[in-house]
């Protein structure tokens, strides 16, 4: 389970990016890369983090199903993942 405020964290950037979003953008087509080294750092999605939609882990995140690789497999076991098979783990 992550930690609260590591949480609270990733919302603020997540809201930060957003509020930039058009700003970068029109900045980027117009070729201003000294108006974007002017933005805050948290204002460029890639310093965002995929994490579990349940635990809220950083490590281990599965994108095709936005958890990571032990909610996963805990939701497989108990059958709550329509598809999935156990195989050998």
């Amino acid at each position: 389970m992550a930690k609260e405020s590591m949480k609270a964290r990733e919302r603020k950037r997540a809201a930060t990016v957003a509020k930039y979003a058009e700003k970068r953008k029109a900045l980027k087509a117009a070729g201003d890369f000294e108006g974007l080294q002017k933005l805050p750092k948290n204002a460029s999605p890639i310093r965002m983090h995929n994490r579990c939609k349940l635990t809220g882990r950083p490590k281990g995140y599965m994108r095709q199903f936005g958890l990571s690789r032990v909610t996963f497999r805990e939701m497989a076991n108990q059958g709550l993942i329509p598809g999935v098979r156990k195989a050998s783990w």
